[in-house]
Formats: structure tokens, C-alpha cells, sequence
């Protein structure tokens, strides 16, 4: 099992990760999740390419590096190795100036810690850049590393390690053709993964010796979260097609079978995971956005059908994902990492998870990715005060389109105190600004890193219902057409005895609140 990840120079990831049996990364979009599969991905080609070429006989401080061309790297697709460093920066020159000035490449590191039979171990390796096609790579020279104990035991171990990376689903086509297992890979790590699924479910038919084991485990799965039932795939040697039917077993009769192409695509995602998790048994599974192309329901489900199906086949599963379910299930049971800032640990505080169990660990992300919170009644509060920010012309106008809002539903100050005290265990730092209807002073009391504030006209809405906002909406706007007509006096006069008339409407109404005073 891998433990730890520790990544220097690796497009735009610098950072240690701490892996477990069950890995969730949550975070925003281009926060890094993708990279950090793509970094274990990548350490796991320069790993076998290093062994396979230059670990038997190896000295043990010999780092003789292996070439590795970036069409080698097939779950990585890059148009030139460059793309794979940190902002594109694979050299750096000295200040020197004159003869004596050098150029020295800067490498990229990978190093992954885990345990084997209560055993731990480190393998590093540093990639360093050759050109737009090819970069070396070797072990790294840190005195831990599990190259400098080399062994007999340790080449096994290390030639034993496998990851599989699977992104999201992307469709099916409707006519798939027979491919090598080459050609499979290379697809599947282009994300092109409409073109493999038949393929995948035909290489776990054809499986011995325990073909027909997993493939009805897999038929059991599928009917338990769809209620369909799969049908072996068929391979027709003479168009080198391969097709596959299911049966939706809630039909009458149960006698309509429907091409795979047909069904909807959560079927068909939760399809290839559950094909590809059975056809790697052992392996590190990188799974980019499962619940993609799922019901909120059915997400939970199924990610519990994942470590299940990987626990039974011995492998790890490291998961990228944006959901909410799969983040608030897995917070009190696996390690969830959060790509916020620098990448951390959520989930090693039993006060955290206690904290926000009632909010949902959504409320966290949006705490660290924003650093404050706004309390209002409502969105409508929200709306309306955007609204007068755009008017004015006000600095807050920017800060108000992409906040961090949290609707209390009420104007009761314990509700904003509650979830703003609870989101604290989160992030210390957290400032809050609640603003409510009118009520008394004394319960405001603005605790710290929360400023509380009352509305001095008891709604928001009284803000705009003053007489000159009601005689300027009672005016209205002559038609630029009949400004400079005939008509142009008429519609004047028009906007006179309106006017006229919500003044009127406007002091009768106050002298009916002075009597009811």
C-alpha cells in the first residue's frame, strides 16, 4: 500500500500527500487533483522503465538514468516533455555574466513512501529534461531510498507495483472495434473512453481462470444499483466488432434487449470503473471524477461499490471528485485531501468532523477558498444588495458577485454564530459579517472575526420604498421617440399628474402612521 506522496516540480504541484486504502481529493476545478493522479501515474512509468532497463546488477550508488519519451506516458498526453515542469521551466541560468555563466536543468521530483508486510519503504525518482520529445530519469540520492538496500526482495516488491488510471466517461460509440491491449491503454489515457468499454468488458469475459467468477459479480453489481441485467459481450471476427446487450429487468417479460449504446451514461460510467477495478486486482486504481454522469442518489452507492470491489480484489483507490456526497461519505471513513491553497489532510480532527457533520464538508471548501462568510436572511438580501452595489458604483460590487453566502432562513444571531463557530474549527482564520433585520442592540455582541450589524429600517426593502424612489418610478421615462414630438408636452404633463398623485398617496400614508402612533 502507498502512504505518502511528496511531488517538487510537477506542472503546477509542490506538495506532500499523506495516502491511505481509500483516498478522496476534493477541491475547485484546477486546483490540482488531476495533476496529483497524474504525478502517481507518472512516478509508476519512470518506476518500471528504471527496472526494467536498470536495476539488475545495479550499484548502490549508481543512478545511471533510463530515457523515457512522452508518448511512453499514455494517461499524461503531452505536446512536448516541457509542459510536464512547473510553469514550463525545465533550465535555469546563473547571474554571472561573461564565460563563466552556466545553465543548469532543474529537475522534477516524484517520491513515494508505503508498507509492505509492516515494512516501510521510499523509492524517489527525479526527472530531468532533455528535450521536446524525451527526459531522463533515475532514482533520486536520498540515503532512504529503497534502491540503496537493493535486493533481490526490493526488485520484486517495486516490479510488483501497479496503477491504473481511468478518467471520466466520455460517451460510447456505437460501433467499437476488437483493439490491442496497447491501443487500449494509449485511449484510455488520451481520455478517449467511449472506444474501450466493450473491449474491457470482453477482456473480463475472456479472463481465465476466473472468468466466469468475475464476470457474474460484476452482473450482480450492476443489477443491484440498475436493475439491469448484462449480457456477455460478442465479438464478430469477421467485422472485428464487438457488441454487447442488457435487459432492463423491470420491463414486462423482460425479453427487450438494448445495445450497450443505449443505456444512459451513469450506467455506462459506473460500468467502466466496475470492469476496470475487476481487471486489475492488486493495483493502485487513479480515479478521476467517478461520479460523474450520476444522480446525487446514486453516488453514494456506488462509491461504496467501488472500495468494495477494490478491497475484494486487493488494490488501493485513490479518488478525484467534485461531489458533495461522495466528499461528506467519505469524511468520517477514509482520507480526505483537500486541494485548497496547499494541499492538506481534512479529516485527522475528530472536532472538525463532529463540527461540520451538520453543514456538510462543502461549507468547509468554500471557507478555505474564500476566507469569509456573508449571513443574510435570504438571497434575496443578497440580490439586493448587489443590485445597490451595481447602482453605486460601490467597491464591494466585485466582492459580492462570487461570495461565500450563507442564508440563515431567520434573523436570529445564534443561527449565523452556530455555523460561523463551527466552520472556525476548520479554518481559524475565518472572518464572518452577518447582517440582520432590525432587532434589539443588545443582542449584538460581534464576537470575534464576526462583525454583526442591524438594519436601522427594520428591512432591507425600505432602503429603496422612499418617496422619491416612488415618485421617480410613478414618473416614469418619456419614450425617446416623443421627446422631441408633438407629443412630447402631452407626456410631460402626464408625468406632472402622476407625480402629483403619489405625493398625495405618499402623505396620506404618513399621517396614517402618525394616528397610529
Amino acid at each position: 500500500m502507498l502512504t505518502k506522496l511528496t511531488v517538487e516540480n510537477f506542472k503546477g504541484l509542490d506538495c506532500t500527500l499523506e495516502l491511505d486504502h481509500s483516498v478522496v481529493f476534493v477541491g475547485p476545478n484546477n486546483s490540482g487533483k488531476t495533476t496529483a493522479l497524474q504525478a502517481l501515474s507518472l512516478w509508476e512509468t519512470g518506476l518500471h522503465a528504471w527496472m526494467s532497463k536498470r536495476s539488475e546488477g545495479s550499484k548502490a550508488k549508481k543512478r545511471v538514468g533510463v530515457t523515457i519519451n512522452r508518448r511512453d506516458m499514455i494517461s499524461i498526453p503531452v505536446a512536448d516533455a516541457r509542459f510536464l515542469w512547473n510553469k514550463q521551466r525545465v533550465r535555469v541560468g546563473s547571474t554571472n555574466k561573461g564565460k563563466n555563466q552556466k545553465t543548469e536543468n532543474i529537475l522534477m521530483t516524484i517520491t513515494v513512501e508505503g508498507v509492505l508486510d509492516d515494512k516501510p519503504w521510499t523509492f524517489g525518482l527525479e526527472f530531468d529534461y532533455a528535450n521536446s520529445e524525451t527526459f531522463y530519469c533515475r532514482p533520486t540520492a536520498n540515503e532512504d531510498n529503497i534502491l540503496r538496500m537493493s535486493s533481490d526482495e526490493n526488485r520484486e516488491m517495486l516490479d510488483g507495483i501497479r496503477m491504473a488510471f481511468l478518467p471520466p466517461m466520455s460517451g460510447l460509440a456505437s460501433v467499437e472495434r476488437k483493439l490491442e491491449q496497447g491501443s487500449v491503454d494509449v485511449l484510455i489515457g488520451e481520455g478517449q473512453t467511449a472506444q474501450i468499454l466493450r473491449n474491457l468488458c470482453l477482456q473480463l469475459f475472456q479472463r481465465p481462470p476466473d472468468t466466469i467468477q468475475l464476470w457474474d459479480k460484476l452482473d450482480q453489481g450492476i443489477q443491484t444499483l440498475f436493475g439491469i441485467k448484462l449480457f456477455p459481450p460478442e465479438y464478430d471476427s469477421a467485422r472485428g466488432e464487438i457488441s454487447m446487450y442488457y435487459q432492463d429487468q423491470g420491463e414486462t417479460g423482460g425479453t427487450n434487449k438494448l445495445e450497450l449504446a443505449s443505456a444512459g451514461r451513469g450506467l455506462q460510467q459506473t460500468l467502466l470503473i466496475l470492469t476496470f477495478l475487476y481487471l486489475h486486482p492488486g493495483a493502485i486504481i487513479l480515479l478521476d471524477e467517478p461520479d460523474a454522469h450520476l444522480e446525487i442518489l446514486r453516488q453514494k452507492q456506488i462509491y461504496e461499490e467501488i472500495k468494495a470491489v477494490a478491497h475484494d480484489r486487493g488494490g488501493q483507490v485513490v479518488i478525484a471528485t467534485h461531489s458533495e456526497v461522495l466528499l461528506n461519505e467519505s469524511a468520517e471513513k477514509d482520507t480526505v485531501i483537500a486541494f485548497l491553497g496547499v494541499p492538506h489532510r481534512l479529516n485527522d480532527k475528530g472536532q472538525l468532523i463532529k463540527s461540520l457533520s451538520e453543514y456538510g464538508w462543502d461549507q468547509y471548501l468554500l471557507a478555505k477558498q474564500k476566507g469569509w462568510v456573508l449571513y443574510l436572511e435570504g438571497s434575496t438580501d443578497l440580490d439586493i444588495l448587489r443590485a445597490f452595489a451595481r447602482l453605486l458604483d460601490h467597491p464591494v460590487e466585485n466582492m459580492l458577485a462570487n461570495v461565500f453566502f450563507h442564508p440563515l432562513g431567520n434573523n436570529v444571531p445564534a443561527a449565523a454564530k452556530k455555523h460561523f463557530y463551527a466552520l472556525r474549527e476548520a479554518k481559524a482564520d475565518l472572518l464572518g459579517y452577518a447582517l440582520y433585520d432590525r432587532i434589539p442592540e443588545e443582542r449584538i455582541k460581534s464576537p470575534d472575526g464576526l462583525q454583526e450589524h442591524s438594519l436601522k429600517r427594520r428591512e432591507i426593502e425600505n432602503y429603496f420604498c422612499t418617496e422619491e424612489v416612488l415618485v421617480r418610478w410613478a414618473r416614469g421615462k418619456i419614450d425617446t421617440r416623443d421627446a422631441e414630438s408633438l407629443f412630447a408636452s402631452a407626456a410631460r404633463e402626464e408625468q406632472g399628474f402622476r407625480e402629483r398623485q403619489m405625493r398625495e398617496a405618499v402623505a396620506k400614508v404618513e399621517q396614517s402612521m402618525k394616528t397610529l402612533k
